[in-house]
């Protein structure tokens, strides 16, 4: 055990297990509206019950598990359950291949899963070593041994502690917007500094009920599907949505179910507003966040306008908890991330790793000497290179670029990567996307680099209009005098292409990094 003892499972959810057993831990909407909902109580014994029957199968300490199960129940269980043991979950999305399954166990050295049967087949696929004692969330197939935790019978008695703060909690890998993904390892003190998260940001309460509308297999779970609510004592809602994203469905969601607070990526807030919004006016939600990539300001502006509820922006990272933000009832300037959470001192920096004055663009740090912010992620497990980039002096680069304004407000530029240099002048995508997406025909917009013989680089977009829109010449040149009158004339897109959709990760972010390779493969 390394460091204090310390266990999200044994100190959160047993905890609240003890305070109040009857409240909501999960709230689950099944495919045909109705829901099912289990109590801290019951989710205590639950994973108790699956922690030693998994600990049955020789699932230990430190053993590096893959965990697909999308928004399957079993999740929450299986994720506490692994972390009572004292094994480091590693999750996954549903959306994984066969070669991205095999990537995340070839490159974490994981030899054991537990993943829904449409997983374990595609798993099954390559011809491989085989798995120690694979599991299956349902029906069992050929070497693959069933487990269902609200059915599984056993001892509920509470495991042996463990676990120490230093010790691994569990590995994300990141969304890949740049390159391959990378390894992030959190230690146990990691789901606990989600109080910022949960209570700063999200102003959850053990009352509330939440819905963070995401799958299970990227950090955003970790953020408010799992550590932050339970922390707060508050109700984690599981929807049912797969594939493709329903606006519609999702509002039905709202209308049908008491949930309080709900957290989304930009890209369902954008759908959303083209829907009919006035009837959550008498719903009891009562608070809205964004997350993942930067939320436009005129979608904060029409949400609002139709609800009355103003969507609160946040910003942080597969590596870390909430890092800045809107908090409930601070005033919120639409378009900016918001000011640093509390426990972390962020600024803006320059190459060399000094402070920038308020209104000069650089990379968003966060300084970790003399102490180092608990959230903030241990290593990029097998990458001490990429770990060791990460650090200018006495900072932690995110990789992001930004200013802040007088008042200390964050405002996002864009990745480093995508920052556009346009006959020397710097161009930030985030602003050109926001000012084409408040154009009447645009729902969503990507802008790129695109490599031209006399300004270097110039400013491209792609974008996706509403239904019924025609693409055409004419208007190209109004998307383009629009963003001329809004802001500097250099930064308008000089090209302009119509697409059905935008490529994303499966977190929902805009793979940028894709259009642009295609743009410089192959020059117009």
């Amino acid at each position: 055990m390394q460091g204090t003892p310390l266990n999200f499972g044994q100190d959160i959810v047993d905890t609240w297990a003890q305070k109040d057993p009857a409240s909501t831990a999960l709230y689950v909407i099944n495919q045909d509206g109705h829901s099912t909902a289990w109590s801290f109580g019951q989710i205590r014994e639950i994973s108790n019950r699956t922690a030693w029957w998994l600990k049955t199968q020789g699932i230990g300490m430190g053993d590096r598990v893959l965990v697909v199960l999308g928004k399957d129940p079993s999740f929450w269980p299986v994720m506490v359950a692994l972390n009572k043991l004292g094994a480091v979950p590693m999750p996954g999305t549903t959306q994984l291949t066969t070669k991205d399954l095999w990537y995340r166990l070839d490159t974490a050295s994981a030899t054991r899963a537990i993943v829904l049967p449409f997983v374990a087949d595609r798993i099954n696929e390559a011809l491989r070593s085989p798995l120690e004692a694979p599991i299956v969330i349902g029906k069992s197939s050929d070497r693959w041994i069933s487990l269902d935790p609200f059915t599984l019978p056993g001892s509920v008695e509470d495991l042996p502690r463990v676990t120490g703060a230093h010790d691994p909690a569990l590995i994300y890998f990141t969304s890949g917007t740049t390159g391959y993904p990378k390894m992030v390892l959190h230690d146990q003190s990691y789901p606990f500094a989600h109080r910022i998260t949960a209570e700063y940001w999200l102003g959850l309460t053990h009352q509330d009920l939440h819905w963070n509308v995401s799958d299970t297999g990227w950090a955003k779970a970790a953020w408010s599907s799992l550590f932050g609510p339970w922390v707060a004592g508050a109700g984690i809602v599981v929807d049912p949505m797969t594939g493709k994203f329903s606006a519609s469905d999702l509002l039905k969601i709202l209308q049908n179910h008491p949930i309080t607070s709900m957290c989304a990526p930009p890209t369902v807030y954008r759908l959303l507003i083209q829907e009919p919004l006035a009837e959550l006016t008498t719903r009891p939600l009562r608070s809205v966040a964004g997350a993942g990539e930067p939320l436009n300001p005129e979608v904060i502006s029409a949400f609002s306008q139709a609800t009355g509820l103003t969507i609160r922006d946040g910003y942080g990272q597969t590596e870390t908890v909430l890092l800045v933000g809107n908090a409930p009832g601070t005033p919120v300037k639409p378009g900016s991330m918001g000011i640093p959470a509390p426990d972390f001192e962020m600024d803006i920096i320059d190459s060399d790793g000094l402070p920038l004055a308020p209104g000069q663009e650089g990379d968003i740090a966060i300084k970790t000497l003399p102490h180092r912010p608990a959230g903030l992620f241990v290593e990029y497990l097998g990458d001490p290179e990429g770990t060791k980039s990460r650090m200018i002096g006495n900072y932690y680069i995110t990789g992001d670029r930004a200013y802040k304004d007088e008042d200390g407000y964050f405002w996002f530029m864009g990745r480093a990567d995508d920052v556009i240099i346009s006959s020397g002048y710097r161009i930030g995508p985030f602003e050109v996307e926001s000012l084409l997406i408040e154009h009447p025909a645009v729902i969503e917009a990507a802008v790129v680099s695109s490599p031209d013989p006399i300004r270097g680089e110039i400013v491209k977009a792609f974008v996706v209009l509403k239904p019924g829109i025609v693409g055409d010449e004419a208007l190209i040149g109004e998307l383009q005098e629009h963003v001329k009158t809004a802001t500097a004339p250099y930064k308008y897109p000089r090209r302009i292409e119509f697409v059905s959709d935008l490529p994303k990760t499966i977190s929902g972010k805009i793979r940028r990094v894709e259009l642009r390779q295609r743009e410089w493969a192959d020059p117009q």
